[in-house]
């Protein structure tokens, strides 16, 4: 057996045309969707880019432990779990998350991987001297941090100098690759991962003339992450600019599927398309991800599923509520293989044949915020209630998204007894701020059957007493620390 898994930054399911999508020129996620499962109701769980990459490994939430990090040495990842049984694992990627203090962990549990170079701020072209950019953003950045991103994303820009030199073509170029050499093999896992369409959104001539322009001479492709002090007519700019970039990445997946049909491989090979998580492109009054609450345009995320077992399953509509953690169980059970003990997540074979629920509720949210709950219906967004006690990380290796944890970061640090899934194995407690990482800190409750653009919120204590008691049931069940339940007064 064979399994490939196309896996896409900041996909946001409502501008793709199988979930109704009507601004958008995507017809290889129509095609796609026309043979395989399409679900309806898949949610995100740990944000943003590599939390969900580290549960997309362990099958369970960790945004509860842990902010952003490497994967630990306690962790079961589904990818070397596959090595280890004989299943050669590759990763082509051009994410830079990789390659960074907090990422760098990942690419090391497959078989192979194959690093593409110069995506956003990716430390690739040397950026020295006065750099001047010929169509300037028109958005400024406000952080030091994104300052840097932009001017060496100039840099790296500089080396591209056609379509085939985008980071996006190049990783589908050597997944390509790959299946032209090996697709005929037996007993491999293929991962093409692309950073598109995240921020900036770099897109070739070709699909920028897909999409209406207004503004010229300036790129409207990466928005600051801060809510929208934008013209109506700024605001549909960077929605033209995500578009394209999405319609290039649509192009990419098409050549996925046309390999597919020239090499026959429906017949024994799963194709998983997912992403990690969505984008704001101006709902609710937002840019991006990350400091807002968890919207459905972050959380309720598309995914395709075919899986040969099933050949009759194509073009259906699964509405069970399932989770990122349930793909690496899924995996593991499409190869002949029983999940790690730790993994929360459970198989979607049973979604994928007839529909049939493996959750009732699911959790999702990001370290210090809110926690969030959700039955597929429901949506309740918890903020914390104290903050006199601190709020702790629990890790074995202390590093952020780019640098190690500060000195004074380490000097809190006490050993801890360790959890379950940490197999017995103390880890450090250290502390971190303990303020609210949202700038919304209130509850919020939708019913998305009556209000799925989630604009309405509703006031129902019955509800909230519910949900408050299947978010706690879940929070035992993934080992929350003890805090959290003062935090959040639960």
């Amino acid at each position: 057996m064979r399994a490939i898994m196309v896996m896409f930054d900041s996909l946001n399911r409502r501008f793709l045309e199988p979930y109704g999508a009507k601004e958008t020129i995507t017809p290889n996620f129509r095609r796609l969707a026309e043979k395989s499962v399409c679900f309806d109701n898949c949610y995100a769980g740990s944000l943003p880019c590599i939390p969900a990459r580290r549960e997309l490994h362990t099958g369970r939430y960790n945004f509860l432990h842990r902010s952003w990090g490497p994967l630990e040495p306690f962790d079961d990842s589904v990818f070397r779990i596959l090595k280890e049984n004989g299943i050669h694992t590759h990763l082509v990627s051009d994410h830079g998350h990789y390659w960074e203090s907090g990422g760098a962990t990942y690419h090391t549990q497959y078989t192979t991987w194959d690093c593409i170079r110069g995506q956003e701020g990716d430390p690739w072209a040397p950026a020295l001297g006065d750099f001047c950019d010929e169509e300037p953003n028109f958005m400024p950045f406000t952080e030091e941090l994104r300052e840097k991103l932009y001017r060496q994303n100039l840099a790296n820009r500089k080396r591209i100098k056609e379509k085939r030199d985008f980071p996006l073509i190049k990783t589908f170029d050597a997944g390509i690759d790959f299946l032209e050499k090996n697709g005929d093999e037996d007993f491999w896992f293929l991962q093409i991962e692309s950073f598109s369409p995240h921020e900036p959104f770099m897109a070739d001539k070709e699909h920028k003339n897909l999409y209406p322009s207004k503004e010229k001479g300036k790129r409207y492709e990466w928005p600051d992450y801060s809510p929208v002090k934008e013209s109506k007519d700024e605001i549909d700019e960077v929605r033209y600019a995500y578009f394209s970039d999405l319609s290039m990445c649509d192009e990419q997946l098409g050549r996925i599927l046309d390999i597919m049909d020239k090499k026959d491989m429906w017949k024994n090979t799963m194709l998983i398309v997912n992403t990690d998580h969505g984008f704001m492109l101006g709902e609710h009054g937002y840019w991006a991800k990350n400091y807002m609450p968890c919207y459905n345009e972050i959380v309720h995320i598309p995914l395709f599923i075919w899986n040969p077992f099933f050949p009759d399953k194509i073009n259906i509509r699964r509405n069970s509520l399932v989770q990122t953690i349930d793909l690496p169980v899924t995996l593991l059970r499409f190869f002949g293989m029983d999940p790690a003990p730790d993994m929360q997540g459970r198989d979607l074979r049973n979604v994928i044949e007839k529909d049939e629920p493996v959750r009732e509720w699911g959790l999702f949210g990001i370290f210090g915020a809110h926690i969030c709950c959700t039955n597929g219906r429901y949506v309740y967004m918890r903020a914390p209630r104290c903050f006199d006690i601190p709020l702790f990380e629990y890790t074995l290796i202390p590093t952020h998204m780019m640098s190690f944890f500060s000195l004074k970061e380490l000097q809190t640090g006490r050993w801890n007894k360790g959890f379950g899934f940490t197999k017995g194995v103390p880890v450090m407690r250290i502390q971190t701020d303990n303020q609210m990482r949202c700038v919304e800190n209130k509850d919020l409750l939708f019913d998305l059957e009556i209000d799925p653009e989630e604009k309405f919120q509703i006031h129902d204590e019955s509800i909230v007493k519910n949900i408050k008691q299947k978010m706690k049931d879940l929070m035992l069940e993934t080992e929350a620390p003890k805090e959290l339940y003062y935090r959040f007064k639960l």
